[in-house]
């Protein structure tokens, strides 16, 4: 029985779904965890919870775990737990879609490393040109903060090896390296948030706001990807995830007021555009490494 065209739409709609929310999820953090408890209180709130919510869902202890998957795993995480920290830290001073483009950096670079076809000198150009739009190297006038900016490279870099590290746990249950890499994540960024806001991670109105910051954030984003991976090619997921960037600096408008110029939307299509090629024209690779938690 063929599906319906409404039931093969499904999957777009979750991938769009899962950017959309994790977006929301962001804002929100920013909005109202930055001014109590600071990007670093923020990331490990936001982690910490998102660890937790995912411990009792997956229970990954069901399975067994050998010691090369158990080091995998730990360097997963560690990147993982690195990545959002650097992200949430370029948040401080940079709008939220431009801190996500930047960071796109990482997987784009994976992706084209991957590859290293003639076609892909197309995309990188079309990535170079985004980041050198953005990046305050004297080319364009950026006024971006450059410690913002740093912080934002830093957490493309992190992002590139989680995507490398997740491969060589690619062949675990989702659950279980999922669940377990916010686990590492989590006893990375914890101390780090616990030395710069104190006490206040355990005020009631902030773990609230993070256990909902976690579950949109966290959870409804992998849950929607895990379902879309399974019914979706890989370079249709990849088109999909592609548009993170533009959704961000969409919702970040009309959520938090941040504006951007002309420039800085257009850095933004060159970079969507250079990851959605990249995706489009890739090979058939294993495993896409869905987005970072």
């Amino acid at each position: 029985m063929n599906a319906s065209p409404f039931q093969r739409f499904i999957p777009f709609l979750a991938v769009l779904g899962s950017v959309t929310a994790l977006g929301v999820g962001t804002s929100w953090a920013k909005h109202a965890l930055f001014p109590v408890v600071g990007a670093q209180g923020t990331t490990a709130v936001r982690v910490g919870l998102s660890a937790l919510l995912m411990l009792m869902l997956w229970r990954p202890w069901r399975w067994r775990l050998s010691r090369a998957d158990a080091q995998a795993v730990v360097l997963y995480g560690a990147a993982l737990g690195a990545m959002n920290l650097m992200f949430y830290l370029s948040l401080q001073t940079l709008p939220f879609g431009l801190a996500v483009a930047i960071e796109f950096a990482g997987p784009l670079a994976v992706a084209i490393w991957s590859s290293r076809r003639a076609v892909d000198f197309v995309w990188v150009a079309l990535a170079i040109v985004g980041l050198a739009l953005l990046l305050p190297l004297g080319l364009s006038g950026s006024t971006l903060d450059p410690l913002g900016v740093l912080y934002a490279v830093g957490a493309a870099v992190f992002w590139a090896l989680y995507i490398v590290f997740g491969k060589r746990a690619g062949h675990l249950h989702a659950g279980q390296s999922v669940s377990l890499g916010l686990l590492v994540a989590a006893l990375v960024v914890v101390p780090v948030g616990v030395a710069h806001a104190g006490a206040a991670l355990l005020s009631p109105s902030v773990l609230l706001v993070g256990v909902a910051v976690a579950a949109i954030s966290s959870a409804l984003p992998i849950s929607l990807e895990m379902m879309a991976l399974k019914r979706l090619p890989k370079e249709a997921f990849g088109i999909m995830i592609s548009m993170e960037p533009a959704v961000a600096a969409l919702l970040a408008l009309a959520l938090l007021g941040e504006r951007l110029d002309t420039v800085q939307w257009l850095a933004i299509g060159c970079i969507v555009a250079a990851s959605m090629g990249s995706a489009a024209t890739a090979r058939r690779l294993p495993a896409v490494q869905a987005q970072p938690a």
